[in-house]
């Protein structure tokens, strides 16, 4: 995977501004000391990562609910297709749900892990224009879980495990979408979750929204990358519901309890996955390897689970969820 180099510019989220001048100052230093020889910028430029990396440190120290929200929706984060090119080997994708279309926001097929048979399946958002507009910003359609349909029961046929990556804003809601059976597609991958022979986990990686998050994520194991978020709708979305205006999303986000460490303590994910200071997108190759890491875990959990075991497994752990938070 490629990562950004250092000396280059991020994309800066709305509460990183002052960060960004910092950085941004020590690049111009160096590189006005490129254009200049014998121009020691060094040490002042030293100075100000200096700064830069106690301030990123402050930034990242608490963010609050809706600063998650800002940073799972990073343009540069490592999305889907980013984790199966560097985690998955033999990829061989399948395509289409043998009734519509090939829906390109949920990419899936058969792929070895750390030398294990298993299927892959996730929603990609694509990272430039063109990409995003063919992967509809990883909002898919009801072919695209019938597309994951298909891989779950080829994975139930060959005793397979599925492995899915979890990063859509929600299922698309489009007209054509609604006149296919939207709502009956997302309830037919969410059942095939809960029928499944096999180990079944799940990695939020980005945002989980709406039951489109729920029909690949109804599984044994689900982890959350630290700064990821899953809940019902989005901030925006509930505050327009709520208080009519979308720019309480703020409020919103912080009563909704969308964060993986909320929903940790409420018992709706097993495991937390660290991120590098900064979000995901600072370091992609250090995200990528603890995600990997994590699926590793939650599968070796799963090792010499009967298929009995697995959905009464699965079934407990739904009947169970939330009921911690509702005792408190």
């Amino acid at each position: 995977m490629q990562t950004k180099p250092a000396s280059e510019p991020h994309n800066y989220l709305d509460f990183e501004k002052p960060l960004a001048e910092i950085e941004g100052k020590a690049r111009e230093l160096r590189a006005m000391a490129r254009q200049n020889e014998g121009m020691d910028v060094e040490d002042e430029a030293r100075a100000l990562d200096a700064k830069a990396a106690s301030m990123l440190t402050d930034l990242y120290k608490g963010l609050t609910p809706w600063r998650k929200c800002q940073v799972a929706r990073h343009p540069d984060r490592p999305h889907c297709k980013d984790y199966i090119e560097a985690l998955f080997q033999e990829y061989t994708p399948l395509a289409g749900d043998r009734n519509f279309a090939d829906d390109h926001a949920v990419m899936g097929g058969l792929a070895r892990f750390n030398d294990r048979a298993v299927v892959v399946i996730g929603q990609e958002k694509g990272n430039d224009t063109k990409s995003r507009i063919e992967r509809n910003f990883g909002m898919a359609r009801p072919e695209g879980y019938r597309k994951a349909v298909r891989l779950m029961e080829l994975a139930g046929k060959f005793g397979l495990p599925v492995v899915t990556l979890v990063d859509t804003p929600g299922a698309y809601p489009g007209k054509g979408a609604e006149e296919r059976g939207q709502s009956e597609a997302i309830a037919r991958s969410t059942e095939k979750c809960l029928q499944l022979k096999v180990p079944l986990v799940s990695v939020v990686i980005g945002e989980g929204g709406s039951g489109g998050a729920v029909a690949f994520a109804t599984a044994n194991r689900v982890a959350m990358l630290e700064h990821s978020v899953y809940s019902v709708i989005t901030p925006e979305g509930c505050a327009s519901i709520l208080w009519k205006d979308a720019e309480k999303m703020r409020e919103a986000a912080e009563a909704m309890r969308l964060t993986a460490q909320d929903l940790h303590y409420l018992g709706v994910i097993d495991r937390i996955i660290p991120e590098p200071l900064g979000g995901a997108h600072r370091d992609r190759d250090a995200s990528v390897e603890k995600v990997g890491k994590a699926i590793e875990a939650m599968l070796g959990e799963l090792d010499g689970h009967g298929p009995d075991k697995l959905l009464n497994d699965r079934r407990q752990k739904f009947l169970k969820m939330g009921s911690k938070g509702l005792a408190a």
